[in-house]
């Protein structure tokens, strides 16, 4: 494996822990907290069902970019995207949801460790970032989570 692939699977694979210790210490009563007044006003269970669904999202997209796509189209409604792929899986159990989550995660990081210096420099269109290169992609995947994170703590401490 290359030296920034490996980098970026370690990064994975931490965050991946962190996020599912997070979500594991949560007490029943927070899965159903709100944690956003806008847009689909996800509850932290919806922001987990988010996570899962972004994770399979994203691994697509890299995948494909590393295949020679160019990425989402210009047009693509990411709000819109997020609130129907989360809504499909939104019922699942938290436990369900970790499953499907750490699953999909995993396969990211397999991609991640089976990459090269010349795949994570390939471009392709990110939906929030724009033309970005797979290495900023795979970051974000991983940042992601924790600003999500982050705000789930504040909406459990104010709650």
């Amino acid at each position: 494996m290359h030296e920034r692939c490996d980098h970026l699977v370690r990064r994975l694979e931490d965050a991946c822990q962190s996020t599912l210790e997070f979500f594991k210490n949560l007490k029943p009563a927070d899965w159903e907290k709100q944690v956003y007044t806008e847009g689909a006003a996800w509850s932290i269970r919806q922001v987990l069902a988010h996570f899962v669904m972004a994770e399979d999202g994203m691994a697509r997209l890299v995948a494909g970019v590393f295949a020679g796509g160019e990425g989402v189209s210009e047009d693509f409604d990411l709000n819109s995207y997020n609130e129907y792929k989360a809504k499909q899986i939104e019922d699942d159990s938290p436990e369900t949801l970790l499953k499907k989550f750490s699953a999909a995660r995993q396969i990211t990081i397999d991609m991640v460790a089976g990459c090269n210096d010349a795949d994570l420099d390939k471009e392709g269109r990110h939906p929030w970032l724009g033309i970005a290169a797979v290495e900023e992609i795979i970051k974000l995947m991983y940042r992601h989570n924790k600003i999500h994170q982050r705000e789930i703590r504040a909406a459990i401490n104010v709650g």
